[in-house]
This record gives structure tokens, C-alpha cells and sequence, in this order.
């Protein structure tokens, strides 16, 4: 039996994660900050699903906390088999309304924990001959959305270099990249959603399957839903000035998770 690590698991695209993997028999390591909400969500799968769910508690915002993680993905007694990096978060306001505290934690927990996350885990997956990362990005990367649109793209920039690197390595990445998805995201960060139009709101389990799927394919970027692909592939030929534009009426302020 496989072994996922999901961060950020006990929300969102995270708990949906967790749902899918567990439902298709693979034990799984719990990640996130709350303890409670940890352990309330491990017994939940273990009694749906008969999985073994391990819980750790670790803030990404914080070297210990990413320290615990690597630790626990390079050990080679019940190694991880597929990390899923989903731990993330959104900033209300535009530049500068924004404190730059929270700026930088942002570029610890969307890049730097990433980056870390991921190195420890090929490595232990490389050894192995087999693996896989998802790294959680946004459909934000593609447009200009300031600091978080920047992380993202980082991530997708990242993902899609190191899948390069390993390739033939038996170890696969890719970089998810969803549109706006119902989850508490937005809500946590005290966010608005009103300017978002119904049809652009994707479902968290949805998402995952296409995901897991494309994964599956080998691919190494996930837009998990046509209307999506359409629109990025539209904004391609659109001036980022006017993108830019547009992108500030619809909620520049949001990240699409």
C-alpha cells in the first residue's frame, strides 16, 4: 500500500486530496497546523476507508515547521510515495495595503516550502525509482495578480523545471493549476466573491480527479477543467496591460483556489 503526504490537508483542495487518496486505499500523512482539526479528520478516513492516516502538525510559515515535513518525507521507514504541496493562502488587498510581513510569509509558505518539500522528497523517491509531487499552483500564475499570481507562477515554473530534470527517473511532477474552486479559501482570508461570476467556480472533488488523473498521464501542468484551458489559452493573445485590467475588476484581489 502507497503512502500520500498532503499538506495543508484538513481544508479545501487538501481535504479533497485526502477524500480521493484515501478512497482509493493509499494510508496517508496529515498535514496542518490544527492538531484537533488533525486528528478529527485522520479518525474520519481511517474509519471510512480502513487507511492508516498519520497525523503532523507543522506550520509551513516557519523553518521548524518545514523542517518536520522534510524530515518526515526522507524517512525511509514508510516512505511517501506522492506528496501533494497545498498548503497556500490568499492576501486581502491590493500591493502596498498589504503588509509586507505577510507578504514575505506568503512567498515561505507558496515558494520555499515547496521548494523544500519537494527536494526531500525526490530525493528519497529518486532512490527508489518511483514517486510523485503535485504542487499546487492557480490558474493566477498566467495573469497578473501580484504577489500571489508571482508565487504561483513560481511554482508552476519550478514544477515544470524539475520534472524536466528527472525525467526517466521514475519520478513524476506535475504543477495543478485550478480556476476559482469552492472551498473555505477565500472565506479564511476574509475575502468577498461576489464579482465572481457562478460559471467559474469549479468543484474541489472534481478538480483532484482531473488532476490524479492527468498526473496519471504524465503530464506536468494541470489546468483541470476546459473553461479554463480556453481562457488561458485566450490570454495569451490579449496585451497584459488589458489583462491586467480585467483581472483587477474580477477580484484582483483573490487567488483562484
Amino acid at each position: 500500500m502507497t503512502t500520500a503526504l498532503i499538506t495543508g490537508s484538513t481544508a479545501g483542495l487538501g481535504a479533497a486530496f485526502a477524500r480521493r487518496l484515501a478512497a482509493d486505499g493509499h494510508d496517508l500523512v496529515l498535514v496542518a497546523r490544527d492538531t484537533k482539526r488533525l486528528r478529527e479528520q485522520a479518525t474520519e478516513l481511517h474509519d471510512r476507508h480502513g487507511i492508516e492516516a498519520e497525523v503532523l502538525t507543522a506550520d509551513l510559515s516557519t523553518d521548524v515547521g518545514i523542517d518536520t515535513v522534510t524530515a518526515r518525507l526522507g524517512a525511509r521507514r514508510n516512505p511517501v510515495d506522492l506528496l501533494i504541496n497545498n498548503a497556500g493562502f490568499g492576501n486581502k488587498g491590493r500591493f502596498l495595503d498589504v503588509p509586507m510581513t505577510d507578504e514575505l510569509t506568503m512567498l515561505k509558505v507558496h515558494c520555499e516550502a515547496v521548494l523544500r518539500l519537494t527536494s526531500a522528497a525526490v530525493e528519497a523517491m529518486r532512490e527508489r525509482g518511483r514517486g510523485g509531487v503535485v504542487n499546487v499552483a492557480s490558474v493566477a500564475a498566467f495573469v497578473p495578480r501580484g504577489t500571489y499570481g508571482a508565487s504561483k507562477a513560481w511554482v508552476v515554473q519550478f514544477t515544470q523545471g524539475v520534472a524536466k530534470d528527472l525525467a526517466g527517473s521514475g519520478v513524476r511532477l506535475m504543477a495543478l493549476a485550478p480556476g476559482f474552486v469552492r472551498t473555505e479559501f477565500h472565506e479564511r482570508a476574509g475575502m468577498g466573491t461576489d464579482s465572481i461570476p457562478n460559471w467559474m467556480w469549479l468543484d474541489a472533488d472534481k478538480v483532484v480527479a482531473a488532476g490524479l488523473a492527468d498526473l496519471a498521464r504524465g503530464k506536468s501542468l494541470s489546468i483541470p477543467d476546459p473553461r479554463y484551458k480556453t481562457l488561458m489559452g485566450a490570454a495569451k493573445l490579449v496585451p497584459r496591460g488589458l489583462l491586467g485590467g480585467i483581472t483587477s475588476r474580477t477580484g484582483r484581489k483573490y487567488g483562484p483556489r
